[in-house]
């Protein structure tokens, strides 16, 4: 196990700076480069693996995620940041020098194995660094900053791709990540408590495979891959139960707060990220508006998200963390039971809907992920981190997926049969956030930090 609490508030600063800006250059690379592949696809060719840089990027990241979190509970956060880190910017300069499109999804499956640790052991450090009142503050930044590059990343990824060459969306990587890497690796120690790493080998492959088989099968819509994904991560609980240092947090899912936070995670993820997927079909199938329409649609989900986030993380401490994640579930609740009733209404109408919905994930989210910190020993806190982090991504798959097939013939006719699909997918999102609103009654107050 390791910790940092120790450091002096100088270095604590310091390294915070570096793992903010690790997580702005993650962040900005999920979106960035969006909009730079038509550039690449002129230059490189390869439109039939137009989809895999997205696509393998998401999945390594993923499933890659609760595996550098639980071996941060036993080699040390730093460390394996810093690797982290290092496979992000290898992978960034052999994207921008690829020369065929095979190579450039080569590294950018790379680039997504790295970025698989930034996000969780970012928050894992801060998580072990700050106090419960300074925590917040500091999370709620990190979330603030993570919104900000959501919102930059198209406009930036757009602005190189027409002005320069797409070769720079990932070679500016460079410069910003070398400076972060270092602030962390000068200014984060860790005492790190000497103990013999056995990780359920067994129980991790199965989780990788399964998870990997899992998305893979939703993104492609694959069903064989879908139930082969599905009996992998079956046998991997039965064999993480049975371990005596399994990959998952077992300790703390027999706690109620801890599970659930995973649950709602999976259920709220679940019908926001698959409505951010579907709602450019209400701009452009339903009113007839542009793709610009169609994007800036969006926008407000993202900017209320971010903006709850950071009042979140000032009023934590006066309301406590059960009201927040009340309030924003209710929030959820409100915003997609607009969405069901409005698909047919002018666009102003659904984002406004949009924005409260942004609003209810960043109360929740960011208080749940808080109280279940709070709530689990430190010898977990990686893995716990990254499995809330991992069930909100799943979540999002499994939406995707499910609103997909109920959208059902409309993704082609568009029209009429488009709005009534939409409405079908909107109260599956309705329900799905409703049983996340009911969980959270069952919430207590997190307890003081478990040695």
């Amino acid at each position: 196990m390791a910790t940092a609490s120790a450091l002096p508030d100088a270095h604590k600063r310091l390294a915070t700076v570096g793992l903010i800006l690790g997580v702005f250059l993650a962040a900005l690379e999920s979106t960035v480069v969006a909009t730079a592949m038509p550039s690449v696809i002129r230059d490189l060719g390869g439109e039939r693996l137009y989809a895999l840089p997205f696509a393998l990027y998401l999945l390594t990241s993923t499933i890659s995620s609760p595996l550098w979190g639980r071996a941060s509970d036993f080699l040390g956060r730093r460390r394996l940041y810093l690797t982290g880190v290092a496979l992000f910017l290898l992978g960034s300069g052999l994207a921008g020098a690829a020369q065929s499109m095979p190579f450039l999804v080569a590294a950018r499956a790379l680039q997504g194995l790295g970025a698989g640790a930034v996000l969780p052991l970012t928050l894992t450090v801060v998580g072990e660094l700050y106090t419960l009142e300074t925590r917040g503050k500091v999370q709620g930044f990190i979330s603030g900053v993570w919104g900000l590059s959501g919102l930059l990343g198209p406009l930036v990824g757009g602005l190189i791709a027409d002005h320069a060459s797409w070769r720079l969306v990932f070679y500016l990587n460079l410069p910003f990540g070398l400076p972060a890497a270092l602030l962390v690796w000068r200014f984060l120690r860790e005492q790190v408590e000497v103990r013999p790493v056995r990780l359920d080998l067994l129980g991790a492959s199965l989780f990788t495979l399964g998870s990997g088989a899992l998305i893979w099968g939703l993104q492609l819509e694959a069903w064989t891959w879908c139930a082969l994904g599905g009996i992998c991560l079956a046998l991997a609980a039965w064999a993480e139960a049975r371990h005596p240092a399994p990959l998952l947090p077992v300790a703390s899912l027999r706690q109620r707060l801890p599970r659930v936070g995973l649950l709602g995670n999976l259920l709220a993820g679940a019908a926001y990220f698959g409505t951010i997927a579907y709602l450019p079909l209400y701009a452009q199938g339903v009113t007839g508006r542009g793709a610009t329409e169609a994007g800036v649609l969006l926008t407000p989900m993202l900017v209320g998200w971010t903006i709850t986030s950071i009042i979140a993380s000032r009023v934590m401490v006066r309301f406590g963390v059960q009201r927040l994640v009340k309030l924003g579930f209710m929030l959820l609740v409100v915003a997609f039971a607009a969405f069901a009733l409005l698909v047919s209404a002018p666009l102003w109408t659904m984002a406004a809907a949009g924005f409260l919905a942004g609003s209810g994930m960043g109360l929740s989210m960011f208080s749940l992920l808080i109280a279940v910190q709070q709530a689990s020993p430190r010898a977990e806190l990686g893995a716990v981190t990254s499995a809330i982090l991992f069930s909100r991504t799943m979540g999002g798959a499994l939406g995707v997926a499910l609103m997909g097939l109920l959208i059902g013939p409309g993704l082609t006719t568009l029209g009429a049969d488009l709005a009534e699909g939409l409405r079908r997918a909107f109260l599956l999102g309705l329900l799905l956030v409703s049983l996340a609103w009911l969980l959270s009654w069952r919430l207590d107050p997190p307890p003081p930090r478990a040695p």
